[in-house]
């Protein structure tokens, strides 16, 4: 998740003009399932310059090259950009789409786009996170982000042994499921109070969690949300980030305040700034994930219901590796070796 910075407005009309040109019209897409014509694929991620969607698009496009299908992109203008994804969904839809892949930023506001899509008998495929409810969409390959962030709190846990936690959580935004999955996942590991919902704007739900600010997994608001529980709270000893950009802010912000010795943080995503991170001690363990599988998987999926009708259904699990160089007992990890080769994003 995981998580999202600076905003374009990756539009579907700007990218779907440039990917036609001087070619004929998309077909429609009973037609390319029919054999007719090109088979359109679509993918919509939350933003186009987060490195975990650049590499789930260059993941699309490899396979869909391979394939010898078309690929249509799209992308929100910032997380949470919903009427961006709406607009992209609409084009895609009307250029013929078979299928789309989807990261929904809002996971409730996209369900009426995603039902019209599929009225129209395109396959739709979340991608990292659910749709709300998890059967708006056809299918959904993501990580067990419920999971990834058990394994961070789980370590925390053991690394933290002989010390009384003081926890500061830096979450997304209330609305987005994955958010509450991962912050919720991180206090059962750590063997504390959980239960948040996707929708939770109280999400200090544990006595141990002195402070709780959204982020929108963006590194300068993560400073900001650092600052803020710091000046609320100057004990604290263990951050949690949704996401490795929320981390480097919040290690930012520990640094000025000369703390950045003194408190842990672990996070989400495995993308290779973030390994670096823990190659140079700034973020203690991170639970990694791989969104060109996602992707990968999701272009294949659509190119085989196009081809011979069978549509994806229900949950794949693409696969979590807690990332640490401090191994604690029971604790299944992989070093920062492992993470910088399979990382994804800028080394």
């Amino acid at each position: 998740m995981f998580l999202k910075r600076a905003a374009v407005l990756g539009l579907a009309i700007p990218l779907i003009t440039a990917c036609s040109t001087g070619t004929p019209a998309a077909p429609a897409a009973s037609e390319a399932a029919s054999g007719g014509g090109e088979i359109v694929v679509g993918l919509i991620t939350k933003t186009e310059t987060n490195p975990f969607f650049v590499k789930m698009k260059e993941g699309a496009q490899a396979k869909a090259t391979e394939l010898g299908v078309k690929l249509l992109t799209g992308a929100g203008a910032k997380d949470g950009d919903n009427e961006g994804q709406v607009t992209a969904m609409e084009n895609m839809i009307n250029a013929g789409a078979k299928g789309i892949l989807i990261t929904p930023s809002d996971t409730k506001a996209i369900v009426p786009s995603i039902q019209k899509a599929r009225a129209a008998g395109v396959v739709v495929i979340a991608l990292d996170t659910a749709t709300d409810p998890q059967d708006a969409s056809d299918a959904l390959f993501a990580t067990d982000n419920f999971m990834a962030g058990t394994l961070i709190g789980q370590w925390a846990a053991k690394a933290m042994a002989g010390k009384t936690p003081v926890i500061a959580t830096l979450d997304l935004a209330p609305g987005i499921t994955v958010g509450a999955q991962r912050h919720n996942g991180f206090l059962q590991g750590m063997g504390l109070a959980a239960g948040i919902s996707a929708t939770s704007t109280d999400l200090a739900t544990s006595k141990e969690v002195v402070c709780a600010q959204d982020t929108h997994g963006d590194q300068t608001e993560g400073q900001t949300a650092m600052e803020n529980c710091l000046s609320k709270n100057a004990d604290i000893n263990l951050v949690y980030t949704i996401n490795e950009p929320a981390a480097f802010g919040a290690y930012t912000a520990l640094k000025n305040a000369g703390k950045d010795k003194d408190v842990m943080i672990v996070s989400v995503d495995g993308g290779c700034q973030g390994v670096q991170g823990v190659v140079d001690g700034k973020i203690a363990a991170t639970s990694q994930q791989y969104p060109l599988k996602m992707a990968t998987m999701g272009v294949e999926a659509i190119v085989k219901y196009a081809k011979d009708g069978t549509k994806p259904t229900g949950y794949t699990d693409t696969g979590v590796s807690l990332i640490t160089d401090q191994v604690q007992s029971g604790v299944e990890s992989e070093d920062s070796a492992f993470g910088v080769a399979n990382c994804w994003g800028n080394k």
